[in-house]
């Protein structure tokens, strides 16, 4: 009964906010989604079938209201290799591999691992992402007339000016909807020579309908399509699971994770099954529907039925919008996303943290995988996390009643055991007997039991007499499994 109660409230809100805000994230995707088809090597109809159907079984099925999912670039990079050398076809199959892939990831309840990525490549992965939105829309005007910067100055103008004007009965309505409308309206009236919705390619023509891939169910089949899979499965998720957690810190609410990764996992295997391509969590459009009031699952249900109606149903009305409207949207969608603050935390942060965002950033513009730059991130979180613990091991000697007393304090594991092992020098030992105090220390790993096992080793070659004392439980029970605590008694 708790479960029915807390489904109803994810869909309770403001209907008429949560449609405009819906429009805003869908009139966000149309160029973004066509771009990323033609970056796949697959026609405009692939990438806009699978944001129709993740977009509306997401919406169901995901564990972060609010959010954005549709045909994404990080897995249009991924695939577009797998479209090259075998067409359409198995790239549908890979699509229904990695969603069942994404469902047993979920299942498994291992969205925990998320807890492992740190705030710094958090930003580092928004503002890379604000970057690329923002780049991709350059080829739409660099080169363009005078009329496209004309009326992409006026878009601009109109969804940050219109706001502050506060007009009665406008101000209802989201900014962008009125430049795409303004827009479209203009550039029909005055028949201006600029770029339209049409001239980007091949748009449905029809409703989406169920098929098989149409590859044959071999183990061949599976040879080729299962790297591809597990690629755009892992893809998928990482940008899925980085963009719930952007939103649940913009509107300060907590997400399933776990039911997130089996909810894209559904709905990559559904959106294959209807002729689209694999897709994830959209930030930038996902930025866009939370400005704009989107906090129940309505917001996502409408984007996707939208995009729907208008690719479909009002296919001859949606051929006629600018391209510099959109445009004008998606440079709006990117200043949202970019997180300004950063910049003038990067001097006040701590530099290791300032380096992981900026390496983040890096990698992730120079490759244009998100999932790159975020591996880069973590991987030099981790590596800065264990020098910084490693640096807190001390080990202090000194003389009481004749014996050689060493005190070890702190994380002894494989980044600081060459340190912990250096401290003991036998030439020191103005005795016999040496006494190693290990009760403010904790031994995590082989590598330290190791280095334990060779420093007492170490002193008995030299003659010493040698007791160990304070190890705690779990300690002794790592040294006695690598057999380091072999010929004295850890329990001294």
């Amino acid at each position: 009964m708790s479960f029915l109660r807390n489904e109803l409230s994810q869909w309770r809100a403001a209907p008429a906010r949560e449609l405009m805000a819906g429009a805003v994230a869908t009139f966000a995707l149309i160029p973004e989604v066509i771009a990323f088809a033609a970056v796949a090597g697959v026609d405009p109809q692939v990438g806009l079938f699978a944001s129709f159907v993740i977009g509306i079984v997401i919406a169901f099925c995901g564990g972060r209201p609010a959010m954005i999912s549709a045909a994404a670039g990080s897995v249009a990079l991924v695939a577009a290799p797998l479209v090259a050398a075998h067409g359409l076809p198995y790239l549908l199959a890979a699509g229904v591999l990695a969603g069942l892939l994404q469902v047993v990831f979920g299942l498994l309840r291992l969205g925990v691992l998320m807890r492992f990525v740190s705030s710094s490549v958090r930003t580092g992965f928004v503002n890379a992402l604000a970057i690329l939105i923002f780049s991709a829309q350059l080829p739409h005007v660099l080169g363009a007339n005078i009329a496209s910067w004309a009326m992409l100055a006026l878009g601009v103008a109109l969804i940050y000016g219109l706001p502050r004007l506060r007009l009665p009965g406008l101000s209802a309505i989201p900014s962008p909807l009125l430049c795409v409308g303004v827009l479209t309206l203009a550039a029909v009236w005055l028949d201006l020579p600029v770029k339209t919705v049409a001239d980007l390619g091949k748009l449905p023509d029809s409703l989406p309908h169920p098929q098989w891939p149409g590859v044959p169910l071999t183990l061949e089949t599976l040879r080729i399509i299962a790297l591809p899979a597990l690629a755009i499965a892992m893809v998928g998720l990482l940008e899925s699971m980085m963009t719930a957690r952007v939103v649940d810190e913009l509107t300060d609410t907590p997400s399933d994770k776990n039911r997130e990764c089996t909810g894209l996992g559904i709905a990559n295997v559904a959106a294959s099954f209807f002729g689209g391509i694999a897709g994830c969590g959209m930030i930038g459009q996902t930025v866009g529907n939370v400005k704009y009031g989107g906090r129940s699952r309505l917001s996502t249900l409408f984007a996707g039925v939208l995009l729907l109606v208008l690719m479909v149903l009002l296919r001859p009305w949606v051929a006629q919008v600018p391209v510099v409207a959109l445009v004008a949207v998606m440079v709006m969608v990117s200043v949202e996303t970019f997180d300004w603050r950063s910049l003038r935390q990067l001097v006040r942060h701590p530099r290791t943290s300032s380096a992981v965002m900026l390496a983040t950033v890096g990698v992730t513009l120079a490759t244009h995988n998100l999932a790159a730059g975020v591996g880069i991130g973590v991987l030099l979180s981790g590596v800065f996390f264990a020098f910084k613990v490693a640096g807190l091991m001390r080990v202090e000697g000194a003389v009481v009643d004749g014996v050689q007393v060493w005190k070890v304090s702190g994380q002894v594991f494989f980044a600081s055991a060459d340190a912990f092992l250096d401290a003991f020098d036998p030439r020191e030992v103005p005795g016999q007997r040496v006494r190693i105090d290990v009760s403010r220390a904790h031994f995590w790993d082989i590598t330290a039991a190791a280095a334990l096992d060779q420093a007492i080793q170490r002193l008995r070659h030299h003659g010493l007499e040698v007791s160990l004392v304070g190890l705690d439980p779990h300690s002794r029970r790592l040294l006695s499994r690598v057999g380091a605590a072999e010929g004295y008694d850890p329990a001294l």
